[in-house]
């Protein structure tokens, strides 16, 4: 699952990020409303987890924007302001739940889970290239319609590849991507996943290709 947490406090996005992490979440972080918009226009997330008093302003406008514009991502508001009236007015907005500062994580994890088990979160959004296809919802990969069995470090590499597909992806974003930060991770491990993924898929022969660009980064493509 990827999810977008929009947080502006630097010890409480480096926590969650942690957190969600752990849960084989990937997480991209923006610390403001203008870096959300631009995250939202470049990816698709299954969640957002939005604070409200961001520098530029109320989170609310986000979830405003997103449902103008025919966005259904579940987005979990949270927020030091745990008034009543607040919550009525991320609720009215279109946010779908919303959660006080502070929390227990376990809470929120709980939160998270159940808005992404509703009906209008839980659709299988499949990301297609060659006779590959990848099931975002479900974390499942096909050949030509038959179950592609990875490790589970090698399908997040080509979850991350697939959902940026034909654009490079920066080793440090794939490392957050397929690492969390108390792993033990040899200077070579993300090449050595990369490596392994490639040459099933070359295997395979289904139409794509990994590659690479030495200390910079990787792309998935689909080959004529």
């Amino acid at each position: 699952m990827r999810i977008l947490l929009v947080e502006d406090e630097p010890e409480m996005a480096a926590a969650l990020r942690v957190a969600l992490k752990r849960h084989d979440m990937v997480v991209d972080h923006a610390a403001s409303l203008i870096e959300a918009e631009d995250f939202i226009a470049l990816d698709n997330y299954d969640a957002v987890l939005l604070d409200r008093q961001l520098p530029d302003g109320d989170g609310l406008s986000l979830v405003t924007k997103l449902r103008v514009g025919g966005s259904a991502t579940p987005v979990l508001v949270l927020t030091a302001r745990g008034d009543t009236a607040d919550k009525v007015d991320g609720l009215n907005v279109g946010a779908d739940d919303y959660l006080a500062k502070p929390f227990a994580f376990e809470e929120l994890m709980a939160r998270l889970r159940a808005l992404l088990r509703r009906p209008a979160a839980v659709h299988s959004q499949v990301i297609r290239a060659g006779d590959l296809a990848f099931d975002v919802g479900h974390r499942e990969a096909t050949i030509r319609g038959e179950p592609l069995a990875l490790p589970r470090r090698e399908l997040l590499v080509l979850e991350a590849l697939m959902r940026r597909m034909g654009r490079m992806v920066q080793r440090e974003t794939l490392m957050e991507a397929v690492f969390g930060l108390d792993d033990e991770i040899q200077s070579n491990a993300l090449d050595t996943h990369v490596s392994r993924l490639r040459r099933k898929l070359a295997e395979a022969g289904v139409g794509v290709t990994i590659n690479g660009v030495r200390g910079v980064g990787y792309l998935l493509r689909e080959t004529s």
